[in-house]
């Protein structure tokens, strides 16, 4: 193959240098002459092309990534035929395969692994909504570019869902680490194979190898046919629980059980990389750049600094020029023998004397959900959020159909061990306009909302978007506190609530 370097394919394109081969054609760096830019060009071997099947194969790769266009798919620019051999022209992406990145760093940061499933599903997505299946999901057919962003290519054995013969009636084709069960079996194809594939790549993203090992490619697939995935978390134990499901869901063997859509395997990528990047603090390489696109139901879970840090920065500058006002206000007013009157907001009238109080540091675990009236299980897992002193993260109630609550109430309790006599709370929601009672107790959370070891020390009609509640502890020291959600608002089926905040 080395002898057709330099070659010129009608006239136009020279072939440069030779990037990659298979059984059916080689891949050359190529200067479009017209141009004057890279391409790469995809150039069916002498011996193949005799192959009526195979030539057919390929011509049919041209035309159905040539009915695509997406930033995370290897765009076709032109296709032809030089001296009876076929070739497809594809934009030249400078870069490394992910397989190639995977080698080279082993797992993957967890957030850019989530990342780049979401950019190739993505890319899927469009693939599957023009009918088009890709058969051959797998990290060598993922490009990474100079930018970090993820590029599908090669859909060499592609197809149609509504094309008939050459991939079909048991003929497997694709890389058997990646195959999907159905595909092992020789079973007909869908989009749901697909993302079988791409879940078996995210768990090598985050593993650093393939979830099977056999003797020859048969025995490899029939793993996937018959033996459940390994334990992602026992191989990485920072992997979360939701990210973890997400991988189980994508693999099942029954299809019945796998995501049915690329929409829903997005949904909850998604969600997934808004809780890790929370979790976590911050996000590097492309988790940033995805982050940036994500809907605003996950983007809101993302930590203000990530998700907008000039707004970060402007708000910084805000409270320096801010303090500055202050402070030549207070010298100002020093210099006329004037003061300033009203209540800070960290004092207390208490029967006409002012109290000073002082503001109490949760822990990250000190919030819980509580449901005694449910299934005992409202969000467990998003109410670090309500302690987490970040106003962009929220937990949230279950929807509740009809807007009715359809049970005494649903709240979130607060342990303040090991004890403090409270004395204000104040509740940030972005779904304003909820009851809510507050109540303490001296020791462990009671198992019901009637048990007498609860004592109720407030109540607010309609919560505020920023709402103060006065605690009347009547000097009683609590070590948990509850907020008891008992109406849901106007027109709403539930209830966030971002940020909680207490006072001694």
């Amino acid at each position: 193959m080395s002898t057709l370097l330099g070659t010129l394919l009608n006239d136009r394109y020279r072939l440069e240098a030779r990037i990659g081969t298979g059984g059916m054609s080689t891949v050359y760096r190529a200067l479009d002459e017209t141009l004057e830019r890279q391409v790469a060009i995809k150039l069916m071997n002498r011996e193949i092309a005799s192959d009526s099947d195979q030539l057919e194969r390929f011509r049919r790769e041209a035309r159905a990534v040539a009915q695509l266009s997406h930033p995370h798919i290897v765009g076709v620019i032109d296709a032809g035929e030089d001296a009876g051999r076929p070739y497809i022209v594809f934009e030249y992406v400078e870069g490394e395969t992910l397989k190639e990145r995977i080698r080279r760093l082993g797992g993957l940061p967890i957030s850019e692994a989530v990342a780049y499933a979401i950019e190739i599903a993505r890319a899927l997505g469009a693939a599957h909504a023009r009918h088009i299946v890709h058969r051959d999901v797998k990290p060598q057919n993922v490009l990474i570019d100079e930018e970090g962003s993820a590029k599908v290519t090669d859909f060499g054995i592609a197809r149609t869902l509504d094309e008939d013969g050459l991939t079909q009636d048991g003929r497997v084709l694709g890389t058997t680490d990646y195959v999907s069960p159905e595909q092992a079996l020789g079973h007909p194809v869908s989009g749901q194979s697909d993302l079988y594939s791409l879940g078996i790549v995210l768990f090598e993203m985050l593993t650093g190898s393939v979830p099977f090992r056999g003797e020859n490619q048969v025995a490899v697939a029939m793993k996937h046919v018959r033996e459940e995935l390994p334990d992602v978390q026992a191989l990485r134990p920072e992997v979360s629980a939701s990210l973890a499901a997400v991988i189980d869901r994508a693999t099942a063997k029954e299809l019945r059980e796998r995501y049915r859509s690329d929409e829903e395997l997005i949904a909850d990528l998604e969600d997934v990389l808004a809780l890790e990047t929370a979790r976590a603090g911050s996000a590097t390489g492309e988790a940033t750049t995805v982050i940036r696109t994500l809907p605003r139901r996950a983007r809101k879970r993302v930590p203000l600094r990530v998700r907008r840090p000039q707004v970060l920065a402007l708000m910084a500058l805000v409270a320096v020029v801010a303090a500055l006002v202050v402070v030549i206000v207070v010298l100002n007013g020093k210099e006329a023998g004037t003061g300033t009157t009203g209540e800070p907001s960290g004092t207390a009238d208490r029967g006409g004397q002012v109290e000073q109080l002082v503001p109490i540091g949760l822990s990250q675990t000190a919030a819980d959900d509580y449901d005694p009236n449910g299934d005992s299980r409202e969000h467990a897992d998003e109410t670090t959020a309500a302690v987490d002193k970040n106003p962009t993260t929220f937990w949230s109630t279950e929807r509740y159909d009809g807007g009715v609550l359809a049970k005494p109430g649903v709240g979130l309790t607060v342990d303040v061990s090991p004890g403090a006599v409270l004395r204000r709370m104040v509740v940030r929601t972005p779904t304003k306009g909820f009851s809510a009672d507050v109540y303490i107790t001296p020791g462990d959370v009671p198992a019901g909302i009637d048990d007498p070891a609860w004592r109720r020390v407030a109540t607010v009609p309609s919560v505020g978007s920023r709402q103060e509640i006065t605690l009347e502890s009547g000097g009683e020291r609590s070590r948990h506190v509850l907020l008891w959600i008992t109406r849901l608002p106007p027109g709403g089926d539930h209830v966030e609530i971002s940020e909680i905040a207490l006072w001694r």
